[in-house]
């Protein structure tokens, strides 16, 4: 069960983090499929009224000051036909966003406290939570191209993965985890990871880092991938 948090900030696009500027997204390298691939790719806060990028991983909502009565939570994804419904059926803790052309709501907690109401489409965990006084929950929307991939980082709390269209590939010290659209992905707290993007097709996804509120969503790492996704 979630407590209802101190500060909840739901605003798509809300600055809560250090940014990374949209200008320095992403370094692009000569890609051999029509476009130039993006390394390097960072999750971005977008200030309101500037213009998101057509490819790249946006933080699209955030809420603050939660704190959890268990160890581990599970995530929620529910879709929603408006969003006045979604908003109705939205906790405190709750996130409600607008992507793909549908509504969608983000719960956290226990695995049997789904919200009421709206289309079940993924309950992703156990996340197993790190010790901290509170954590912040950043969901985050991401549309890259095959061949992209995401800067080498670690996240103070686990992340997870809902694949909305395409397939993508994570490495990790202890591999590569592979998941395609309808599919689900998860990895603890503070792992060196590289996200790929693999297969043919435009890759799109929700990704949700709940995370110690004391220190920022992602963090860079000196960890070396060893190319697994491209094998």
């Amino acid at each position: 069960m979630v407590r209802i948090p101190r500060v909840a900030a739901l605003v798509p696009f809300l600055v809560a983090f250090p940014i990374v500027s949209i200008s320095n997204l992403w370094a692009q390298v000569p890609g051999t499929a029509g476009h130039d691939h993006l390394s390097e790719v960072a999750c971005v806060d977008v200030p309101p009224g500037e213009k998101r990028p057509e490819f790249g991983c946006f933080n699209v909502g955030t809420v603050t000051g939660l704190h959890f009565t268990n160890p581990s939570v599970y995530w929620h994804l529910r879709a929603f036909p408006t969003r006045k419904a979604a908003d109705a059926a939205k906790s405190a803790s709750g996130i409600v966003v607008e992507e793909d052309g549908r509504v969608w709501l983000s719960e956290f907690g226990a695995r049997n406290n789904a919200p009421r109401g709206g289309e079940s489409i993924a309950v992703v965990g156990p996340l197993q939570l790190p010790a901290a006084q509170s954590y912040a929950a950043v969901l985050s929307y991401a549309v890259m191209r095959p061949g992209d991939s995401s800067r080498v980082h670690t996240h103070p709390g686990p992340e997870a993965w809902y694949v909305l269209a395409g397939e993508q590939c994570l490495e990790t010290p202890a591999g590569a985890i592979r998941g395609r659209v309808g599919g689900t992905m998860k990895v603890p707290s503070n792992v060196p990871m590289e996200l790929n993007v693999t297969g043919k097709t435009l890759r799109r996804a929700f990704a949700l880092v709940i995370h110690d509120a004391a220190q920022p969503r992602g963090i860079p790492s000196d960890w070396k991938p060893s190319g697994a996704c491209g094998k």
